[in-house]
This record gives C-alpha cells, structure tokens and sequence, in this order.
C-alpha cells in the first residue's frame, strides 16, 4: 500500500510515522510538513534513522494523497477540517485523522467544548475508531477518526461498567506527559515549568470530556450526564497514568470482574492485571494496560489505566484500527518490544 502522512514533524505525527514506516503492508510512505519541508526526517525525529532518509515533503495536502491507498493526518485542532475537502477529492482508499475534528456526531456537544464546527457536512463520513471497543465493526470503513490520548484511557476504564448498576457517575482523574501538549513549546511545556511539578488544567472543560461523554451515553442508552474527567499536567515526558473511581448501586457479586473479562478477553492490545499498572511498563508500546479493585465492602470500585499517549492514545490505535478497517491481523505492525526501564 502506498500511504501518506500529513504533518508528521510532531510529537504524535513522528510516532505515527514510526509505525508506518515499519508496517509490513505499507511499501510506500511520503511524510509532510510545512514547517519542515526539505528538511531530512532523521534531523527532526532522530530515532527513524535507521529507518529512512527521506526528506519532509512540501506537498499540499491534495497533492500528498493523489494515488495513495491511505492517507494520515497528524494536524493541529481545525487544519483537517480545512483541508479535508481536498484530500476526499484525490479519492484515497481510507482516511484516517488523529485530530478531534471527527471525532463526535454530536453538533452541540462539539460546539459546546469546540465552537462552531467548519466542515459539518463531513463529519458523517468518518467513524469513532476506539479499536479495543469497536473491533471488527471499523471493517470496510472509509474514514477514521482516532480517540483523543484521555478520551482513550478514560473510555477503556469505563466501558466495562457499562454493565453494571451505578450509583454515581465516575469520577476520572488522570496525569499526561508534557508530550501531550505538543512539540510548540509554551508556558505550561517549558522544562521549568514542568519538571518537579503537577498541576490541573481544562478545569469543568477538558475537550476529550466532549467523546468521552458521546461514547458513554451511547452504551447506556441515555441522553445526559455522565463521568467527569479530571486532567493534570505530570513532569514527566510520555504516558498516561488514569484512575477511575465509582459507586456501585449494590454489593458486588462478581460481577465487576466478569465484566472487564467479557470486555477485554480477546482484545490483543489490552492486558488486565492484578495489581495497579505501572505507566513505564505501558512506553513505547501499542498496549493499554488495566486493573480494577473492589471495596471491602463490595461497593465501591476503581479502575487504574496506563497508556503511552503517543501511540496507543494517537499513532499506534490509527494504525490498529487501520488494520481492522482494512481486513489485517488487528495487531499488525504493532508488536515490536520496547526499551525498559524507559
């Protein structure tokens, strides 16, 4: 297959470009960045060179998927809306964007954490891809639209207690790497503001609430209200550390632990363990890493998640959904080992 990946100078882009490059189905990558172009890919991402020395195209985004089977975006918030037309207009195979534009079917619930959407008549073309909760219904899918790295952790904590009888919505407080900002530095990002610090922030207003909430109305059925996610700033570079914390509405039977069996017994990217999972073991891998634990009382749960941000929550779940889109073993590409310690 010949694939094309549109602004691959990022953190997340990078990643994505990694994956592909070494995707045993893909023959034939062209990587964009107008930041960058002419520039070798080695120079901006050090560790693809052993991989390749190609240089960063300047194409345009319709010129980057004319005759590509698959083209990615790894654009900021609002570019693959603006240039999604053009890139439908080539006629690639499947589409897939890392960005939030398509990312909800919901118009108000967009405009409520987004604004104004500027490419609405677009949005039916892609699906959510959650690959560990969709699966084999992404199959024959045209268009993509991968998780946001919160929305990912959070939505793989909860959609196990789907379920179960709750007697309050879920609590979520979750802890990213400064990789998650993106590789623009700002205020927030910049090693002394970060390094030996936490803090919150989208405080009542974190976008990825906006899918999160989507999904999870969706699986139970009802049109309001839901979990509410906590997000903090964390001194270190990657990964995302999440705890999940609910009521259940009666004494738990066993049932909890049936539940993240049935959900997740044969998902290949998801490994449930017995004890709380540490995030260094979750870097530089594709998996999702789960436990759960129940009150002594059988009436309260947690859930603790640990994912890398970069590749299960952008790079790698595109391409694990890519390979279930198009038919591929689910974790195509997406077993190689990774350094430890991290």
């Amino acid at each position: 297959m010949r694939a094309a990946v549109i602004g691959a100078a990022g953190y997340a882009g990078g990643e994505l470009l990694r994956l592909v490059l070494q995707h045993p189905e893909v023959d034939e990558c062209i990587a964009t960045s107008r930041s960058q172009a002419g520039v070798p890919v080695s120079e901006i991402h050090p560790g693809l060179a052993t991989v390749t020395d190609a240089r960063f195209a300047g194409l345009t985004p319709g010129e980057a998927a004319k005759g590509r089977d698959i083209v990615f975006l790894a654009l900021e918030h609002g570019e693959s809306s603006r240039v999604m037309g053009e890139i439908l207009d080539q006629g690639p195979g499947l589409v897939v964007d890392l960005a939030a534009d398509f990312r909800l079917q919901d118009g108000q619930l967009y405009a409520q954490h987004y604004g104004v959407h500027p490419a609405p008549d677009l949005v039916h073309l892609f699906r959510y891809a959650l690959a560990d909760v969709i699966g084999c219904d992404l199959r024959g899918a045209r268009g993509l639209a991968a998780p946001g790295c919160f929305a990912t952790a959070a939505q793989l904590a909860l959609f196990p207690l789907r379920t179960l009888p709750l007697a309050t919505p879920p609590s979520i407080f979750a802890v990213t790497g400064s990789t998650g900002a993106g590789v623009t530095p700002r205020s927030t990002t910049h090693h002394p503001a970060r390094a030996h610090n936490l803090f919150a922030y989208g405080v009542m207003s974190h976008r990825h609430e906006a899918e999160v909430l989507e999904q999870w109305r969706g699986w139970i059925g009802q049109g309001e209200g839901g979990p509410r996610l906590m997000v903090h700033a964390g001194p270190f570079v990657r990964g995302i550390a999440l705890t999940l914390h609910a009521r259940l509405g009666s004494p738990d039977d066993g049932s909890v632990a049936q539940a993240f069996r049935d959900a997740y017994a044969t998902k290949p990217m998801v490994r449930l363990l017995d004890s709380p999972p540490h995030l260094t073991h979750a870097i530089g891998t594709n998996l999702a890493l789960i436990s759960h634990a129940v009150s002594p009382d059988r009436t309260e749960i947690q859930v603790m998640v640990a994912i890398d941000n970069l590749i299960k929550g952008a790079g790698g779940q595109a391409i694990q959904a890519l390979n279930l889109a198009l038919g591929f073993p689910e974790s195509t590409g997406l077993m190689t080992s990774s350094p430890y310690p991290s």
